[in-house]
Order: C-alpha cells, then sequence, then structure tokens
C-alpha cells in the first residue's frame, strides 16, 4: 500500500474525531471525501491532483446535501432557557416604571431593570413581553 493511501486515511480518522466532537454533518462531508479520494490514490499513488480534485469535489457537492439533511433531523429545544424563558413570566414592580426613566421589577426572585410604554406603580403586577440585555420590557397583567 502506498503512503499516500495513509494519509487519506489519516484524513478520514481526523475528520470523523471532528465530525463526533460537533455533530453537525459538516466534516462528514470531509470523511467522504478523504475516502473517495484514499480510494482514487490506492490506484493512481502518483495522480496528486486528481486526488485532491476527487477531496474537493466530494466535499463541495455533499456540503450542500448534508445541511438540508442536518436541518431535518435537527430539532429546536422545546424548554427556552436563560433569559428567554422569562418571557411571558409575572413579575411585581419593585420602584414605580416610569416611560422614561425606567423602574424595577422582580421576577422569581431576580431583580431586573424593566421599561413599560406606559407609568406602571409600585406593587404592580406585570408580564414581561421582551427582553433586550440586561433590561425587560413589561406591560401591565390584565
Amino acid at each position: 500500500m502506498h503512503n499516500v493511501v495513509w494519509i487519506w486515511l489519516a484524513g478520514v480518522i481526523i475528520f470523523l474525531i471532528l465530525e463526533l466532537m460537533t455533530p453537525t454533518l459538516i466534516f462528514a462531508c470531509f470523511v467522504a471525501g478523504s475516502l473517495v479520494a484514499g480510494i482514487v490514490s490506492l490506484f493512481y499513488p502518483e495522480a496528486y491532483y486528481w486526488q485532491v480534485g476527487v477531496f474537493v469535489g466530494i466535499s463541495v457537492i455533499l456540503l450542500p446535501l448534508t445541511r438540508t439533511l442536518a436541518k431535518k433531523i435537527t430539532r429546536e429545544s422545546p424548554q427556552k432557557s436563560n433569559v428567554d424563558a422569562l418571557i411571558g413570566k409575572v413579575g411585581l414592580v419593585t420602584r414605580p416604571i416610569d416611560p422614561d426613566l425606567g423602574g424595577q421589577v422582580r421576577i422569581e426572585g431576580e431583580t431586573w431593570v424593566a421599561t413599560a410604554d406606559e407609568a406602571i406603580g409600585a406593587d404592580e403586577k406585570v408580564t414581561v413581553t421582551a427582553v433586550s440585555g440586561t433590561k425587560v420590557h413589561v406591560e401591565k397583567k390584565v
């Protein structure tokens, strides 16, 4: 077996390990490209340009195909996390909220800087409608 075959086999293994570490199906294209280029190198060990061309060609052809497959088999997480989980939560105004200056609300034990489109007094219940950085936008709870 020629030395070039071993180089392509090493590429297959490296790209396979990378794919297993980041399951995005991007490196799977390179695994397939390295494998086919390794097979070509068995028959044409001196045709380096053809081997690299086959590797690049197979990888480029498979990239858009695997992206559409990856989008079909992956789903968004049904659970929201971090600040996205705050939207829709009910909080209590701890400092009155002025439309221009803002105020503060307590949501699940945490104090947040709050903004609103209207003035809201202290000790009123509000619902979080949006999160922007470290501020929450709230509306009066109906």
